[in-house]
C-alpha cells in the first residue's frame, strides 16, 4: 500500500520530544492508499525502520530471509553510498558494505554445513566465554542496547524458538542484521534480545500470530559462526550461533543484582523511580572527557545550523543540554540514548524526503479521483484503496518513474544510515563510539554548512541543482500551501524538533 503520507513514522517512545517535522497539508490525507496490483510498492524501494508502523516499534517475523535476493555468487548490485563519495581517508564507511563485519554466508563450503556440536571449539574462540544462542535475523534493521521492541511471532520455526527459550529459562536470543545483497549472511555483531513479556494470541488471530512479545536489548553479541547452516534452506528450525556476549552497558549486571537491591529497598518507594533519580543526578555530576566535549560541541553546532536553515527535520535547542555522551547505563541520558536519538533523526529525514518526492504524484492522484468520482464535490469521501490498473495511463507512467527515482535516491541513503548504526554497534569500546558519533554528526554539519553557503550565494533560496525558475515556483507553492509545523513530544521538556 502507498498512502498519502502513509510512510510517516508515528511518535515513538524514545525521542520524538526532541525534534520537529514540517509537514505539507497534503500529508494529512493519509487515509488514501494506493494498492499496487501490477507494480511493486514504492515502500519496497527501501526496507528498514522508517517503514515500521507502531508506537513501540513492532517488527514481524514475516521478514523473509530470502527477500528476493540471490544466493552468494549471484548477489544483486548494491547502491553507492553518498558518504563514500567524499575523499576522506578517515571515513568509517569508505569500504561501503564491507566497512562492517559479516559472517561467512551459510552457503559457503567452509565451515561444513553439518551441525556443529556446541562443545566444539575453534582456534580463535575461547570456549569459556562463548555461548550457543538462537539467531533471529530481522532484515536490515540495526537495534541498539537498552531499547525495547515488540515482535509478532507466527512462523513455525520461531514459535519453536520461543517455546525453547521459555522451557530452558534463558529467555534470550541474538538479533543480527542481514546482508543487504547476499542471502544467508549476517552481521558479525548483533544484540541480545531478552524476553520481558509474552502474550499468547493464537485464538484471537485464528492462529495467524502465535505470540506478541516484548523485549529489552540487554547487550551486544559477537557472532563467531552459524552452528546449523543447513537450517537456513530447510527452514525446519531456527538458526543457532556460537557467540560471545558483550555487556558494556551494565544491563546484564543490573539483572543479576535485582534481587539484592529489592531486599535493601524501602518498599514504599518504587525501585524504578529511585533508579531514574540516581541516573539523572549522575548525568548532572558526570565529568566529560575532551572527546565527549568535542562531540557535544559538534552536536550543538549542528542544531544551530538546522535552526538557521529551518530544516524540515531538526533537533530543538533544548536537546543540546540533554544530549548524553556517558558510557554505560548508570547515567541517563547516555551515549546509547543519543545513538538511538540520532538513528531516529536519520529515519525521519528519510521519511520527509520520501513524502516530498510523493507530494506531486499525490496531488495528481487526488485530482484524478475527484474527477472520476464526483463533479468537484469538496466533501467527496475518497476511497481507502485503488488498484494500479484503475489509474490513468499517465498516472501509471508517473508512478513507475517515481518508483525508479525513489529507489535510486532513497535506497543509498537508507543503506548509509543502516551501516552507520552497525558500525557504531560493532565499535570496540566507548571511546570508539564517541569518535564515530562525532564523525557522523560532523558529516551532517558539513552538509548543512555547504547548503547554507549555497543559499547565501543564491539569495537565500536556492540549492546548487536548482535554477531561478524552480526557486520561484517553490516560493509560490510555499505561499499557497502554508506548511504547518508539527512537534512530536512525550513527557518532559520538549527537546527535539
Amino acid at each position: 500500500f502507498i498512502g498519502l503520507g502513509a510512510c510517516r513514522l508515528p511518535p515513538q517512545k524514545l525521542s520524538h520530544k526532541h525534534f520537529t517535522m514540517n509537514r505539507h497539508p497534503m500529508m494529512a490525507l493519509h487515509h488514501l492508499s494506493l494498492l499496487l496490483c501490477a507494480s511493486s510498492s514504492i515502500a519496497s524501494a527501501f526496507v528498514g525502520p522508517s517503514s515500521i508502523n507502531s508506537a513501540r516499534l513492532t517488527t514481524s517475523s514475516s521478514w523473509k530471509e530470502h527477500n528476493n535476493i540471490n544466493k552468494i555468487g549471484r548477489s544483486i548490485n548494491c547502491p553507492q553510498l553518498h558518504m563514500v563519495e567524499d575523499e576522506d581517508e578517515n571515513n568509517p564507511l569508505a569500504r561501503g558494505i564491507n566497512s562492517v563485519g559479516w559472517l561467512p554466508s551459510v552457503f559457503d563450503a567452509s565451515p561444513s554445513r553439518s551441525v556443529f556440536d556446541s562443545s566444539m571449539s575453534s582456534d580463535d574462540d575461547d570456549e569459556e566465554t562463548t555461548e550457543t544462542l538462537p539467531l533471529f535475523p530481522l532484515g536490515g534493521v540495526v537495534y541498539t542496547p537498552n531499547s525495547e521492541h515488540i515482535l509478532n511471532i507466527f512462523e513455525p520455526r520461531y514459535r519453536q524458538m520461543y517455546n525453547d527459550i521459555l522451557m530452558n529459562g534463558s529467555k534470550r536470543f541474538v538479533v543480527s542484521m542481514s546482508h543487504p545483497n547476499e542471502e544467508g549472511r549476517f552481521a558479525q555483531v548483533g544484540v541480545l534480545f531478552s524476553l520481558e513479556e509474552l502474550k499468547e494470541v493464537s485464538e484471537m488471530t485464528a492462529d495467524q500470530v502465535k505470540y506478541i512479545c516484548n523485549h529489552r536489548v540487554t547487550g551486544r553479541v559477537k557472532l563467531h559462526k552459524v552452528l546449523n547452516p543447513e537450517a537456513w534452506e530447510s527452514r525446519d528450525t531456527y538458526l543457532k550461533v556460537k557467540g560471545t556476549i558483550i555487556d558494556d552497558t551494565g544491563l546484564l549486571d543490573e539483572e543479576k543484582n535485582d534481587n539484592d537491591s529489592d531486599e535493601a529497598m524501602d518498599e514504599s518507594i518504587p525501585q524504578s523511580m529511585v533508579a531514574e533519580l540516581k541516573k539523572a543526578a549522575a548525568f548532572d555530576a558526570a565529568e566529560k572527557s575532551p572527546e565527549e566535549e568535542a562531540l557535544l560541541q559538534s552536536f550543538s553546532d549542528l542544531v544551530e545550523l538546522q535552526h538557521d536553515l529551518t530544516e524540515d527535520v531538526r533537533f530543538t535547542r533544548a536537546s543540546v543540554k540533554s544530549f548524553g555522551v556517558a558510557a554505560g547505563t548508570e547515567i541517563d541520558p547516555n551515549l546509547w540514548t543519543s545513538i538511538r536519538l540520532w538513528q531516529s533523526y536519520a529515519e525521519q529525514r528519510l521519511v520527509a524526503r520520501q513524502n516530498e518526492m510523493q507530494k506531486e504524484f499525490q496531488e495528481k492522484l487526488v485530482e484524478f479521483l475527484k474527477e472520476e468520482m464526483g463533479d468537484g464535490d469538496e466533501e467527496l469521501e475518497l476511497p481507502s484503496a485503488i488498484g494500479f490498473q484503475d489509474l490513468s495511463p499517465e498516472l501509471q507512467n508517473e508512478l513507475a518513474e517515481l518508483q525508479k527515482r525513489m529507489t535510486s535516491e532513497l535506497k543509498p541513503l537508507l543503506l548509509e544510515q543502516t551501516l552507520s548504526m552497525q558500525k557504531i554497534l560493532e565499535a570496540n569500546d566507548h571511546d570508539d563510539r564517541v569518535e564515530l558519533m562525532r564523525y557522523f554528526v560532523d558529516a551532517d554539519r558539513k552538509r548543512l554548512q555547504a547548503k547554507k553557503t549555497l543559499k547565501s550565494m543564491f539569495g537565500g533560496g536556492a540549492l546548487a541543482d536548482e535554477d531561478s525558475e524552480t526557486i520561484v515556483e517553490k516560493k509560490e507553492a510555499a505561499k499557497r500551501d502554508e506548511p504547518k509545523q508539527q512537534i512530536f513530544f512525550d513527557e518532559g521538556e520538549d527537546a527535539f524538533q
